[in-house]
């Protein structure tokens, strides 16, 4: 199956990303433009990544000693994707981009984490980038960003620590100042980092000319000593090799050095590392420490650090969505051409009574069989049901950049209300989507001679990429429901009962309608029962199946939207398109939406068993 008919209709059909066009950001480009970039990158997915995804998988990064050895398949993809233009696609045409509106770049970039994710198409390279653009100087915008965009330069993240892991306040990777005169280098004020990183995914390779890891670190105190908590920290610029001020290399290597490769459970294509800063293996002027660049202002490194973080949310949430895409498809390509099994019904009855199955009958294929349709209808609903809301993100990011003042400041804040959601729900839901396409196969999905093994493997690690369930739905309910006075659920509300409007009128859709606007009553009454006490205790200690219940509600949301948009596409016919977005919202509100009930009861009630059950009782 292509990708391509269900991008065309959520972007075109229901977000009507072709009106961008309007805005004289976008004012250069038109659909045929938009159509000529899905060409080139569905083409480059097919060619360079799709046929390796298997070897990638099997042939991981290794250390000889000196460098990490990658596959030739990953240096010919990386070397294609930055000749594509793709890391720059949404930057100003003066520092090499094309203008392209966020919306098209996420969608273009579909193509290529559903070929292969493990491969890479830089995430990373870009956000690191991106945040540079808004928190760097001229200089660093030049000379680290505009590389990184061209594809010369790659770029890291590098937050976690071997004793801290997602508890950042307790980072101790120090930075002082790197003697005389260091504030006024011409790439920013210049420090020596002593420290471990751990987890940073393509931290050590061969594939560009140069890596660009930004890296949270303390600068001590006037006593000497660390700044407890995240007040402390603050955002380095630390090259693997030293440039000068026109971004050439200047042939000295700084004091980052590779400790070891950690071989995950998936994404075994991508470099996993962990790195040692200015351990004095790579010293620089005679001296251990590597040489970092101050970002923004001291001390405000995780504000600085935070844009980056998001921007990658979204994009392991639509990591996790096309995984999820590609074993679907895997599956029902399979169940189309699996004979299995015949027909209930139309035999002689049993012994017991029940209907039994006519031997004497040719065998049906298994997508005839009603718990495979099943199967594959949840499959459909949670990853194309994924898909919409990651590109509904995207165009909201359009919407902030350059949007009218009110609306631009909406978006902002919706953006803010739906990122735990874009992050966490596709990396649930499309793991369990995954789960059921290994079912569909039978024996054969557990085996390496079909694909959907390994989707799921590399699923798995979007639960913890980026901050776990548990991180995400802290900052849901404890943060970003409430921030603002509420106003970003408001406006979340204010939006899904437009819908609820709009479909009531449907007869199609207006149980449908009613069943939302009852889930979006319950969310919001058991947001304000879950903070009753005031007590952070009592709110968060089911911070998770608040969101689990806020994801589905907001899913619940897009599809009955899509189906509207279904309906007004095929307003004369029905066609199979239509007919399996109807279907695919009809399963969601009747086997999904329930569970938000079961999930908001622990809410609502504050129930602390989990919270209060003691160690011993373990």
């Amino acid at each position: 199956m292509s990708l391509r008919p269900t991008l065309d209709f959520l972007l075109y059909d229901w977000l009507q990303a072709e009106s961008l066009n309007q805005r004289g950001r976008f004012a250069d480009h038109s659909r045929e433009t938009f159509d000529a970039v899905f060409d080139t990158c569905e083409r480059i997915a097919r060619e360079k990544y799709a046929p390796f995804n298997r070897t990638v998988d099997t042939q991981e990064p290794h250390f000889d000693g000196e460098k990490v050895i990658l596959p030739q398949a990953t240096h010919e993809a990386q070397k294609a994707y930055a000749a594509s233009g793709m890391l720059s696609a949404a930057q100003d045409y003066a520092m090499g981009g094309m203008q392209l509106p966020y919306t098209v770049e996420a969608a273009a970039n579909a193509f290529f984490a559903m070929a292969s994710v493990s491969i890479g198409s830089g995430l990373l390279t870009t956000g690191n980038a991106n945040l540079l653009m808004v928190h760097g100087t001229d200089a660093q915008k030049e000379v680290f960003a505009k590389n990184e965009f061209s594809g010369r330069f790659s770029g890291t993240m590098c937050l976690s620590e071997p004793q801290a892991g997602s508890s950042l306040s307790d980072v101790t990777t120090r930075a002082v100042p790197d003697g005389e005169g260091f504030e006024s280098d011409p790439l920013g004020p210049r420090y020596r980092l002593k420290g471990n990183k751990m987890w940073i995914s393509a931290g050590e390779h061969e594939l560009t000319d140069n890596i660009i890891h930004l890296v949270l670190a303390k600068i001590p105190g006037p006593d000497g000593k660390l700044i407890a908590g995240t007040r402390g920290i603050s955002l380095f610029i630390v090259p693997k090799k030293l440039v000068d001020e026109q971004g050439e290399l200047t042939g000295v290597r700084n004091d980052v050095a590779l400790a070891g490769l950690n071989h995950k459970l998936g994404w075994r294509g991508t470099t996993n590392t962990l790195l040692n800063f200015g351990e004095g293996k790579y010293p620089v002027k005679g001296e251990a420490g590597a040489v970092g660049y101050l970002v923004g202002q001291p001390h405000e490194g995780l504000r600085c650090m935070f844009h980056m973080m998001n921007e990658a949310r979204i994009g392991v949430g639509m990591a996790a969505t096309m995984l999820g895409m590609a074993g679907y498809y895997a599956s029902l390509d399979y169940a189309k051409n699996r004979p299995q099994g015949r027909p209930i019904g139309g035999g002689s009855k049993n012994g017991t009574g029940a209907v039994g199955k006519d031997a004497t009958q040719p065998q049906i294929r298994i997508i005839e069989h009603a718990d495979v349709k099943r199967m594959l209808l949840a499959q459909k609903a949670y990853c194309e049901g994924a898909l919409a809301l990651e590109l509904y993100c995207a165009r909201l990011v359009d919407e902030h950049h350059t949007g009218e003042a009110q609306a631009a400041d909406d978006a902002r804040l919706l953006l803010e209300v739906l990122t735990p959601i874009a992050k966490s729900w596709p990396s649930e839901w499309c793991l369990e989507a995954n789960s059921l396409a290994i079912q569909v196969h039978g024996g054969y999905g557990y085996t390496r001679d079909f694909p959907v093994e390994q989707y799921w493997r590399d699923n798995r690690l979007n639960m913890i990429h980026e901050g776990t369930h548990g991180i995400q739905a802290l900052d849901l309910l404890g943060r970003k429901v409430l921030m603002e006075g509420g106003r970003g659920l408001q406006l979340l509300a204010a939006l899904i009962n437009t819908t609820v409007e709009r479909a009531i009128q449907r007869p199609e859709l207006a149980a449908h309608a009613n069943a939302l606007a009852q889930a979006l009553q319950r969310v919001g009454s058991a947001t304000k029962a879950a903070w009753a006490t005031g007590q952070p205790g009592d709110a968060l200690a089911n911070a998770v199946p608040y969101m689990q219940a806020f994801g589905h509600t907001v899913l619940a949301w897009i599809w009955l939207d899509v189906a509207l948009a279904a309906l007004k596409r095929d307003a004369t016919k029905t066609i199979a398109a239509t007919t399996g977005k109807l279907g695919a919202a009809r399963y969601f509100y009747h086997y999904e939406l329930p569970k938000v009930a079961a999930w908001l009861k622990v809410v609502e009630n504050r129930d602390l068993t989990c919270a209060d059950l003691p160690e011993e009782a373990f």
